[in-house]
């Protein structure tokens, strides 16, 4: 069994609670339009999806597609930030991880997650940072894990991949990485967790296993 060398996060849903960050600057961008606020259907599509994915789901029209694009890029995201919560253990595993992990970030978020890191004192705890500017192929495309496993020199079984959406589930598939379900246990996946410490022991104990 190999051993783990990168943990690797995806940001919505793991990372923090970002449902009512999400909620209000999608239902802004639609009131802006003229629209209705998002349905749960429509919630679930974009929470998984970059935002321009996103903003052509809600938007098929041409024309309220660009307005919803120009809105969004007059605005920004950073008003939402502060309804973003962060996961009570993040800040504990990412100091656990250190030094005897790589630590990454694998998500769908585009020109936001820099920010988002910025503000919450965050960067300093990540190697890498791989969003779906950085790739052709965002989630569930493997791309992004794949460029991590690259990046760092790694097998896909020496990275562990914490994840909560169907997205997720796809690209670690295709990638060959194992994955950490987080708060979903809908997920095919290697381990479900319902809080982050849960890491701390998946990851030190097949690492002591393989030392042994």
């Amino acid at each position: 069994m190999s051993e783990i060398k990168v943990i690797a996060f995806d940001c919505d849903g793991v990372m923090f609670d970002t449902e009512a960050a999400n909620r209000t600057y999608y239902n802004d961008i639609l009131a802006h339009v003229g629209r209705s606020p998002m349905t749960d259907e429509q919630f679930a599509y974009c929470q998984m999806h970059t935002v321009d994915q996103a903003l052509a789901y809600l938007f098929p029209e041409r024309d309220e597609y660009e307005r919803a694009q120009a809105f969004r890029r007059k605005n920004g995201y950073s008003p939402y930030i502060g309804y973003m919560k962060m996961a009570p253990d993040l800040v504990d595993v990412l100091s656990w991880c250190r030094p005897g992990f790589k630590t990454a970030v694998a998500t769908n978020r585009s020109d936001t997650m820099d920010r988002v890191l910025e503000v919450h004192g965050l960067g300093k705890y990540f190697d890498l940072v791989v969003t779906a500017l950085d790739v052709e192929n965002p989630k569930p495309h493997p791309e992004q894990l794949i460029k991590i496993s690259e990046h760092f020199g790694a097998s896909p079984k020496q990275v562990l991949y914490i994840g909560d959406s169907s997205v997720d589930e796809q690209a670690a598939r295709a990638a060959g990485v194992r994955l950490a379900a987080c708060c979903n246990p809908s997920l095919d996946a290697d381990y479900h967790i319902k809080r982050l410490a849960e890491i701390k022991a998946i990851a030190g104990g097949l690492n002591r296993r393989k030392s042994v």
